[in-house]
């Protein structure tokens, strides 16, 4: 994926705090509190929001806990509880509790789980990025009897531990090091090696890039529910061939970093999952049959017993998903259910099991929309929960209450920008139920206690912070709000903000959603410079009614400038709009999608106010390309283009997402090259500005130098600008986010010039 986009929060929203939290101090600031500026935007802390995080249901939802700054330790953070109903408070864990011997100060509280019966606590600290985020570091657990402190995996290299974490009884602690697994109990410190084979291309119990990247998968083991065994992942990267980037500037002599980076076409990790005793022994590898380099297993995780775990292996076009009964002690597998598409199919998250292990729920497109269903064990009975009659669908499951009978998910029927929670009866009976109240309009995301009775609720709107309470359900009564974010919305309040709308763009043949906003002086009589915005890809959505950090502030700096800013999601972005609706960019990358926003553009510089002179667009990663290609293919539209960290042909990118969206390059070839913007770029016209970090380890550089040796070749005037050892988000390093928007905006201003001109009198 390219830039992954789930729930309230974006990705780019992500990164513009993470762009807040780097900035340099003392930066001058804009007095004018009603003007956006990049000053205030990426060198303050004007628009640094207030977040309310690591929060962990208790007792079925009677207590929760959370971190706030400590009043008795500076810089620390005490992990407290309140009582869900009264908000009773008491300090669990206080900040002095976590300073280890020797220590001046408390460790940093990066993440923390509770054992079973919640005497112990285990902390992450010292964590470090793997890819995209801080999965390795070190961890500790504290004793909340004796108030022992001790750090587990004492003897492994510094902050080399992932994902460690509790044996059902709450006495052992399992982890990966440096690619092998082991178990280290508590109270005696004895540490068990269970793989001692792991390598830089024998992974165990985590995955390679590609698996992080595309299927989010991260943590490679699981506990059984008695303890007595483990089932994790290996997977063998030997022969996947190595990227190479290059890093030019934090020695005198360069040196190459390698990724083990699978190129679509190319040869894969091979999977495969195994299942030893946590005392330690010989692994019993699950029997799937065919060529593990060719298939992947995408998901795991026991089938509600110590017996059999449950898998998902998907073939390598990713069009066909069958899942495993695998035994545990004998590895012996057969398939209960099999799921195919003619394009390509999603890993199905959301599965359970109910009733004693004799069902387990599963999402599914087969009736052309998103539902929830359930499959018997041996799969030969499936039953709808949500009403796979109708065309409307699920987004994601919340939470799942058998005891209450109830699923608990986010829908949005009426319109695919924004997400609701709704509300159903596991067994299928009667309609669903929306919970969300009416008049609150947005993007909704919930954390809901395991009994189903009260909830953490965070929503936003477009151009509105976001807030957090405690709600119960199914009222949705408003118990307190826990995060209001007054002071940013002050901020934001202040500033001089022109209209916007959402609206539906008639192509013809597709309505597609779509936003625009207007300079805050907006006059009809004028017209105007409209910049796009896009992704458009089948990973992310742009047209949602949320909050949208750093993009948004920047665009609202645009339109006080004197430019209208727009968005338009294709056919083929990934919202509520049934199986056809997202599948219609399969082999169509490049294509369609640029087919349907040159259309939408058209309609919309039609408008008398908009000025069919200066227009442009601009995108990142997915949107990067799209923003080529909207360029390249239609110069009649589009006068200027800013591209940031752009694939430029589908062969530069990964097996996963290339293939699942694309297909095999021997068998599309053709679709590969029509969709790629190094085919068109010897029809640039307009103004490109092409912008890349050199570490980008996802979309490489090698896409950014590939085109550029294309437009030489053409003799194409352009614009490059490249950042060293950057990633694929670009903000490492002091001033770097404020750098690229200056430039970016220095470019909009000299190529197409903001403000509106008075339109031309008509003749009678």
């Amino acid at each position: 994926m390219r830039f992954e986009m789930r729930g309230a929060w974006s990705a780019a929203s992500l990164l513009f705090v993470l762009s807040l939290l780097l900035a340099p101090a003392g930066v001058a600031q804009d007095t004018d509190a009603a003007a956006v500026t990049l000053d205030r935007i990426y060198g303050s802390a004007d628009f640094r929001g207030d977040f309310f995080g690591q929060a962990r249901w208790l007792e079925d939802g009677t207590f929760y806990t959370t971190l706030e700054p400590s009043a008795a330790v500076t810089g620390g953070r005490d992990l407290v509880r309140y009582e869900t109903e009264s908000a009773i408070r008491t300090i669990l864990v206080s900040a002095s509790l976590l300073m280890p011997e020797g220590a001046e100060r408390p460790m940093s509280i990066q993440g923390y789980q509770w054992s079973p019966d919640g005497t112990r606590l285990l902390v992450f600290t010292n964590s470090r990025r793997v890819w995209r985020q801080n999965t390795r570091g070190d961890y500790w657990v504290l004793d909340l009897e004796t108030y022992d402190l001790r750090q587990i995996g004492a003897d492994r290299p510094e902050s080399s531990l992932m994902f460690a974490k509790f044996d059902p009884a709450g006495e052992r602690v399992a982890y990966v090091s440096e690619h092998d697994l082991y178990v280290e109990n508590i109270a005696s410190g004895e540490v068990v090696r269970l793989t001692d084979d792991g390598s830089e291309t024998l992974i165990n119990g985590t995955f390679d890039w590609v698996y992080e990247e595309e299927f989010s998968a991260r943590d490679g083991f699981r506990w059984s529910p008695d303890g007595a065994s483990i089932a994790f992942w290996q997977l063998d990267a030997e022969g996947v061939r190595h990227f190479l980037m290059i890093n030019n500037t934090d020695s005198v002599y360069s040196y190459t970093i390698p990724v083990e980076y699978p190129k679509a076409g190319g040869t894969n990790s091979a999977a495969r999952v195994g299942v030893i005793s946590s005392a330690g022994g010989q692994t019993t590898w699950c029997d799937v049959p065919g060529d593990r380099r060719n298939n992947y297993i995408p998901r795991m995780e026991w089938s509600g017993n110590s017996d059999e775990i449950v898998i998902q292996r998907m073939n390598r076009h990713q069009n066909t998903n069958q899942v495993m009964l695998c035994a545990a002690a004998t590895g012996a597998t057969r398939t209960i259910l099999t799921e195919t598409d003619p394009a390509y199919l999603d890993a199905v998250n959301d599965w359970e099991w109910l009733d004693g292990d004799k069902e387990f729920t599963w999402v599914s497109e087969r009736s052309g929309w998103r539902h929830l269903y359930r499959v018997s064990r041996d799969g030969e009975k499936v039953r709808a929960i949500t009403d796979d009659d109708d065309d409307w669908e699920i987004i994601s499951i919340q939470r799942i209450d058998e005891d209450g009978g109830r699923v608990y998910f986010t829908a949005s029927p009426e319109t695919a920008t924004q997400r609701y929670l709704y509300r159903a009866r596991l067994n299928g009976r009667g309609d669903a139920e929306r919970l969300t109240p009416e008049d609150q309009p947005g993007m909704h995301g919930y954390n809901i206690s395991p009994d189903g009775r009260f909830a953490l609720h965070t929503w936003s709107s477009f151009g509105s912070p976001s807030v957090t309470e405690l709600v119960r359900l199914p009222d949705h009564e408003v118990i307190r709000t826990l995060v209001d974010n007054h002071r940013l919305r002050e901020t934001v309040n202040a500033l001089d903000r022109g209209d916007f709308e959402f609206f539906q763009v008639d192509i013809g043949d597709a309505l597609l959603d779509a936003w625009i906003m207007y300079p805050p002086d907006f006059d009809a009589s004028k017209k105007y410079p409209i910049l796009f915005y896009g992704y458009s890809e089948p990973w992310g959505q742009t047209v949602q009614d949320s909050w949208g950090g750093g993009n948004y502030l920047w665009h609202l700096m645009l339109t006080q400038q004197g430019y209208i800013v727009a968005s338009v999601d294709n056919r083929g972005t990934p919202g509520p709009r049934g199986r056809d609706w997202r599948k219609a960019l399969y082999r169509n990358i490049g294509q369609l999608n640029v087919a349907d926003l040159s259309a939408a553009a058209r309609v919309i510089i039609s408008r008398p106010y908009v000025d069919a002179e200066r227009v442009g667009t601009w995108g990142w990663s997915g949107g990067g390309e799209m923003a080529l290609n909207l360029l390249f293919q239609y110069p009649d539209v589009y006068g200027t283009a800013i591209s940031v960290a752009a694939v430029t042909h589908q062969k530069y990118y990964d097996t996963i997402y290339t293939e699942r969206y694309m297909g095999l390059p021997d068998e599309a070839a053709e679709d590969y090259e029509a969709g790629a913007p190094i085919t068109h770029a010897k029809n640039l016209e307009g103004n490109l500005l092409l912008v890349h970090g050199t570490a980008d380890d996802n979309v490489h550089y090698q896409n950014f130098e590939a085109l550029v040796n294309e437009l030489v070749a053409h003799n194409k005037h352009f614009t490059m600008l490249s950042y060293p050892n950057r990633s694929h988000g670009i903000f490492e390093g002091q001033g770097t986010r404020r750098h690229l928007y200056t430039e970016m905006t220095r470019y909009l201003n000299e190529h197409m010039a903001p403000g509106g001109i008075p339109l031309e009198p008509t003749s009678d």
